[in-house]
């Protein structure tokens, strides 16, 4: 009896070690409601306000951590070392070398080496410090939640690599944390600043496609060359993280790269919103068969369909569908097409623009052809001519450094820069976290619709009655005047960060290197 009772306690202690993310995933409640499943949405505590168009105090430097440098960190770091009026104060991964590797960037910038923190709490530690304005995350999936909410405790603004929540309660949790804190917690969504992406939606806001009506998005991405790059813990770990996380949960787990840009285009909580979800999935086939490739026995059951379709309605009458497979060959696709009432656009597989003649000219591009309709694509000088009237503010600022910059061909730099434009001139970011909750919530509510006989689910209103007060998604900018001061600043800052840097590394390179390290 005493052996029995020491066993449940130490099972009871291990369980407590668990993060707690992973023991509360897809537990949210719901009910049914004459055939929809309506979820609970807390109360709004006394006090909390309302996150929409949230602005913060002017930022002259921006003083950032990163945390996780496995597989888009380091690449995250490289990037920021080329924006100015930026300072990197710290680097975090699990494993110490990772985050030392990425003083190299660093160095190679004449920028001053940053701390470095390690380990399974080094997180915690980064988190505490008092002067770093923002935490950048780009971990695990299972670690995005956990890091972010250290930061936000702590006073920090947080930018979360996708998908930046994984389940209802992480979802909430987080909306609450940026309402009580005031701080910005930002999804790093990189597709809604893709070229064509930043373009279409500068066409579609000025009525160039119409009555934006049906609209798609997806992830079509085969994984094989990378299944066994994701980071696994110990030698006992055959999956990693990645593919355990597909054997483990169902529904749409990685919807933010399709649906963050046409979310984008339907103004979604900025004067329309997902009002309800319908998902259906296949069987996994070729996921089950990856699990028993990798571990070597037979997998009983794996959650994940190996396509998921998930269909949205809005209170506006638009619908939106998003497609979720990573197990089928394909050619990469994350669709964009935008069904309009006077045009459309597509990215993949073709990309291109469907307009009539009578349309372009009203848009103010002289048609090749008066015969040109809504048909057939734009040809090649038509549609050069289209995107050169109609080309993003975002895309003529960013565009050509980005491409020289890289990160997935340049939208992850303006990315990064749109996210430090907007803190030096105390601006709302691009992306609040009402949109990270709403590109996030598919998996699970997806997972409740097909466990349920794929009956819709009802899509709460995150913003908790307020989706209706913004009309229309917009970027935000500084008056010329501010911008320009702002940049001015910055630029001074980075020269005299440089020159520091540049003493500084000259300095080690004596001594025999950087030695900066805690855990």
């Amino acid at each position: 009896m005493l052996r029995k009772k020491l066993l449940v306690q130490l099972s009871l202690a291990a369980l407590m070690l668990v993060p707690q993310t992973m023991k509360a995933q897809f537990n949210w409640p719901y009910k049914n409601v004459n055939g929809t499943l309506v979820t609970e949405v807390p109360q709004r505590e006394a006090g909390q306000q309302s996150a929409i168009n949230l602005a913060t105090p002017k930022l002259k430097v921006v003083r950032v951590a990163f945390v996780g440098l496995g597989m888009r960190g380091p690449g995250a770091v490289e990037r920021w070392t080329h924006i100015p009026g930026i300072e990197i104060k710290a680097l975090c991964d699990y494993e110490k070398n990772r985050a030392d590797d990425c003083q190299k960037y660093l160095k190679k910038a004449s920028m001053p080496a940053a701390d470095v923190y390690y380990g399974e709490n080094g997180y915690k530690d980064l988190c505490k410090r008092t002067d770093i304005d923002l935490v950048y995350i780009a971990t695990d999936w299972i670690h995005h939640f956990l890091v972010a909410k250290e930061a936000l405790l702590n006073g920090k603004h947080v930018a979360i690599e996708v998908p930046s929540a994984m389940n209802m309660r992480e979802i909430w949790e987080l909306i609450n944390l940026s309402e009580k804190s005031r701080l910005h917690c930002m999804i790093l969504e990189n597709c809604c600043y893709d070229f064509f992406e930043l373009n279409s939606l500068r066409m579609a806001q000025e009525g160039l496609f119409g009555e934006v009506i049906y609209a798609q998005g997806a992830y079509r991405h085969e994984l094989s060359p990378y299944w066994q790059h994701y980071w696994k813990n110990g030698p006992d770990d055959k999956l990693g993280w990645r593919l355990r996380y597909n054997k483990d949960f169902r529904g749409d787990v990685y919807a933010t790269h399709g649906l963050g840009p046409i979310a984008q285009v339907l103004n979604i909580h900025r004067g329309d919103r997902m009002r309800t979800l319908i998902a259906m999935d296949t069987h996994s086939f070729n996921g089950k068969k990856l699990v028993e490739k990798f571990d070597g026995k037979a997998c009983e059951n794996f959650r994940n369909g190996d396509q998921t379709t998930t269909l949205i309605r809005t209170e506006q009458g638009k619908v939106m569908e998003i497609i979720h497979n990573v197990m089928t060959p394909q050619p990469y696709n994350r669709m964009y097409q935008l069904t309009g009432t006077k045009g459309f656009a597509n990215k993949y597989p073709t990309e291109g623009y469907a307009l009539s003649a009578s349309d372009l000219k009203d848009a103010g591009v002289k048609p090749s052809s008066d015969k040109i309709s809504g048909h057939e694509y734009l040809k090649e000088a038509d549609m050069k001519a289209l995107v050169e009237r109609y080309t993003s503010p975002i895309v003529k600022k960013y565009g050509d450094e980005a491409k020289e910059v890289g990160g997935h061909g340049g939208m992850d730099f303006i990315m990064d820069s749109r996210l430090v434009y907007c803190l030096q001139n105390g601006l709302p970011l691009d992306m609040d976290v009402y949109d990270l909750a709403e590109w996030c919530c598919l998996a699970e509510l997806g997972s409740i619709s097909m466990d349920n006989g794929c009956l819709p689910v009802e899509v709460p209103d995150f913003t908790r009655g307020h989706w209706n007060e913004v009309k229309g998604y917009k970027h935000a900018y500084a008056s010329p005047e501010d911008e320009a001061k702002a940049l001015a600043d910055a630029k001074a800052f980075t020269a005299e960060l440089k020159a520091k840097g540049a003493k500084y590394w000259a300095k080690m390179d004596k001594k025999g290197g950087n030695k900066k390290g805690k855990k």
